[in-house]
């Protein structure tokens, strides 16, 4: 198995590098959709070896190519406002291929809207404890089953259904990391009662939208863009060309067996490096010197830490991601606390900024919050994991100690002084991290995940991916007690 965990470890590492150093190079300068070329270059490396399945690594490198070749024929830039989109392209074409070419997936999935109309009783529930704040801050579009989230209600409605449990997982996983449209759950519900509706009718609305959204998906994501007022380019024309591209790479995986759930999962996922990531948005950000300072310093927390555990040895390939993640989390909890600030400090502030944030902004996006969500609970685990033994982990991740060193050492992390009054220079670092909470995307790291995921799914194609089946130990939930509505045990 070393020969599997060092090229996960390779292939993830390559992915990260390529997006740190083009946004370092680039940064400050106007975005072209072929800055990112170097991330496809490196997507282009990843292979399939002995237990790996090809078209598992297919699913992810076609789509990453196609998906570059598109956007390069139909623009030369994405907006900022447009790039979060990106990675949503994707599994809507894929949900139709499935549908042409398995209609018993297709009747699985009209079982499946009708079933929504039926949870009326659920999806105004739902809908009205996430606009009113019931939950807290909450991230919509959840990877996992946490409260509040997309997958959480999804979850609810299936679990009861007369269909396979292969075509549930299927549907759960296009709408957790792999993104059946731009929706999350309680749009439709906020809009239509922002404008004027009752109660009853905006539980009719939401109900429409969500059936909409697994009955027609490609018409469903144009609405949306076309509501969200995206111009870089023609979204409906993308989409047709990303069917005709990856028509015969999603065939090949259904003939050879790999589960649905994957097929919807693994081409989304991998996509977003290209116009999000390595973006004009991010050019932007990482301007500040500090902010640059951060992503670089904690790529680098993450290799000498995944090197040190190759070094040691690995379990399983899921300890190579638990590894990397826990790293550049304990990374960023690590420079709050060169500011005296805690995991506990940030999640109280976001939270009670949330709670104003809401009635301040009543028709706010639906998905605001989702990115502070994924900070909060990224400085927690790494709360976790730095506080000293018995109660947290001493430093340490499966035996693996966490270098550190890279964010000690770096010149402008260590001289905070520089980048503001020299003489009151104690907020520094953290503000940055403010900016990160906003967009964390290379701190959480979704091109390593996307990368490491895929090496994962590869092992084992027959069983779905995501979302992740298990409990998150979400940063809210120690401030708002909501563990109990969290549906990761009872996941279909």
């Amino acid at each position: 198995m070393t020969n599997v965990y060092d090229k996960m470890i390779k292939e993830a590492l390559a992915a990260q590098w390529a997006d740190v150093e083009t946004i370092k190079a680039k940064r400050g300068t106007e975005f072209k959709i072929s800055d990112a070329k170097p991330y496809v270059d490196a997507v282009n490396q990843m292979t399939a070896i002995e237990g790996q399945s090809q078209t598992v690594i297919d699913l992810h490198v076609n789509s990453v190519n196609a998906h570059y070749d598109i956007l390069s024929d139909l623009a030369t830039t994405v907006r900022s406002e447009d790039d979060p989109f990106v990675e949503h392209y994707q599994t809507p074409p894929i949900m139709e291929i499935l549908y042409e070419e398995d209609p018993s997936f297709r009747e699985s999935v009209d079982v499946f809207v009708n079933a929504i109309a039926e949870n009326e009783h659920l999806i105004g529930k739902e809908s009205v404890r996430r606009y009113g704040g019931f939950y807290g801050p909450t991230c919509v579009v959840d990877f996992a089953f946490s409260p509040g989230s997309t997958s959480n209600v999804v979850n609810r409605i299936l679990t009861d259904l007369k269909i396979s449990d292969d075509h549930k997982q299927a549907i759960l996983s296009s709408k957790s990391w792999g993104m059946d449209t731009s929706y999350g759950i309680g749009a439709a519900f906020q809009t239509s009662l922002e404008a004027g509706n009752t109660v009853a009718q905006a539980v009719e609305d939401e109900i429409a939208m969500l059936q909409m959204v697994y009955d027609k998906p490609v018409d469903t994501q144009v609405k949306l863009m076309e509501d969200a007022g995206h111009t870089s380019f023609n979204t409906r024309e993308y989409m047709n060309k990303y069917k005709d591209r990856m028509k015969g790479t999603i065939k090949a995986a259904m003939d050879e067996g790999v589960h649905y759930g994957n097929i919807v999962t693994v081409p989304a996922y991998c996509v977003g490096d290209v116009a999000h990531h390595i973006s004009q948005s991010m050019f932007n950000m990482c301007k500040d010197d500090v902010t640059m300072a951060i992503i670089e310093a904690e790529t680098q927390v993450l290799e000498n830490t995944l090197k040190a555990g190759l070094a040691k040895g690995f379990k399983s390939p899921a300890s190579v991601l638990n590894l990397a993640t826990g790293a550049t989390a304990a990374g960023a909890t690590h420079i709050l606390q060169k500011d005296g600030f805690t995991a506990s400090m940030v999640t109280d502030l976001l939270t009670k900024r949330y709670s104003n944030y809401v009635p301040l902004n009543p028709t706010r996006g639906p998905a605001a919050e989702l990115h502070n969500v994924d900070f909060m609970d990224m400085i927690q685990r790494g709360f976790n994991l730095l506080e000293v033994k018995p109660i947290g982990k001493g430093g340490y991740i499966g035996g693996v100690k966490i270098d550190l060193s890279p964010i000690d050492n770096n010149e402008v992390l260590s001289n905070p002084q520089r980048y503001t009054y020299p003489a009151c220079a104690i907020t520094v670092r953290f503000s940055s991290l403010m900016r990160l909470a906003d967009f964390p995307c290379l701190l959480t790291s979704e091109p390593v995940t996307a990368t490491l995921m895929t090496n994962i799914i590869a092992m084992n194609p027959e069983n779905p991916g995501s979302p992740a089946r298990g409990c998150k130990s979400c940063a809210t939930s120690d401030l708002i007690k909501t563990h109990h509505y969290c549906q990761w045990s009872q996941a279909v």
